[in-house]
């Protein structure tokens, strides 16, 4: 039997429930997982919620992001073992598998080797963030030394990967908050610039940063009305990547400001990377590289037992964190 957690009903954290399950074993590309350390994300508060890319399929799972010890392997795994300490990597449907629990079944194509510099709850903390932040702004975008990137919800874990990474390639990471109470913490973390939006005007503030010639990039999970003024702040020829739909709001597309600078704008997401094996590969190995050098180091801002699985979302909606929410299985 596991402890896994699951929703009846779509809603806010309180929906959240733990459900003991006989856990079954792997088909013949799955694998069994012990669960150890579970990486939280936005993605799976608006999977709760209703809100996400597709309908949970009620009673649902939940969960991208684990780290973890495989007990059995399917007749078709060759590339690990009973034994192996792995990390799960978001390519898979939460309809399909889930990684909230004490012990899950996974597909292997979601499966990678832990890295050997981290720790458990670090290794839960690794993927999703800085292949979601690796393949917009290094595969796609192109992101070269000397050029300013904008990055709304900084403190966010993705966003604090996106600041890592563009001060591993030499670019100049710009953060936006809301509000000045994370302005130090993301000067600490790596951010050259912090543009805090409730008192100061973006496009004022790049213009400023930039010598007038305003941003080569920008990765956005928000979208919604202030599309427009991140628009205004571009270069010419910028790129504008929109990952995310945290706001509520329509999103108005800023025509004459695109036509004017020639912007280029892409909707993007990690699935383009997790299910491709080739650039996923690539991204692993980047990412790899980055963890054993020091160039990139996951931020935790607060870890919590499976059981206070209701906090861990309640916080995550609070949005005070700097960084990853950990979830861990044992109390040891």
């Amino acid at each position: 039997m596991s402890k896994v957690v699951r929703f009846h009903r779509t809603g806010g954290p309180e929906v959240l429930q733990l459900d003991d399950m006989q856990v079954s074993a792997p088909q013949a590309d799955e694998v069994l997982l012990k669960i150890n350390s579970i990486g939280l994300n936005r993605a799976e508060v608006m999977f709760r919620s209703g809100q996400y890319l597709e309908t949970p399929e009620l009673p649902a799972r939940l969960g991208y992001e684990a780290s973890g010890i495989i007990e059995q392997v399917g007749s078709n795994v060759s590339q690990f073992k009973t034994g192996d300490k792995v990390n799960v990597i978001p390519a898979f449907s939460m309809n399909q598998y889930g990684t909230y629990a004490e012990k899950a079944v996974l597909p292997v194509h979601a499966i990678v080797k832990q890295p050997a510099s981290i720790s458990d709850d670090e290794a839960a903390a690794v993927w999703m963030q800085y292949l979601t932040a690796w393949g917009a702004l290094v595969d796609i975008g192109q992101l070269t030394q000397g050029q300013t990137l904008l990055i709304p919800a900084a403190s966010s874990s993705v966003g604090l990967a996106a600041i890592q990474i563009a001060n591993h390639v030499g670019a100049l990471p710009v953060a936006i908050t809301r509000t000045a109470a994370k302005k130090a913490l993301l000067l600490e973390h790596g951010a050259k610039h912090v543009i805090v939006s409730d008192s100061q005007q973006i496009t004022e503030q790049v213009q400023l940063i930039t010598g007038g010639k305003g941003a080569d990039m920008v990765f956005d999970p928000v979208a919604g009305p202030a599309l427009n003024e991140l628009a205004n702040a571009c270069g010419r020829f910028a790129q504008i990547f929109v990952y995310g739909a945290l706001s509520t709001d329509a999103t108005p597309f800023p025509l004459f400001t695109a036509l004017a600078k020639g912007l280029t704008f892409r909707g993007y997401t990690l699935f383009e990377i997790s299910q491709d094996a080739e650039r996923l590969q690539r991204g692993v190995e980047f990412i790899e590289k980055g963890l054993a050098a020091g160039h990139l180091k996951p931020v935790i801002a607060k870890t919590y037992l499976l059981d206070d699985i209701v906090a861990a979302h309640q916080y995550m909606e609070s949005n005070q964190q700097i960084g990853k929410i950990i979830v861990t299985t044992s109390k040891t």
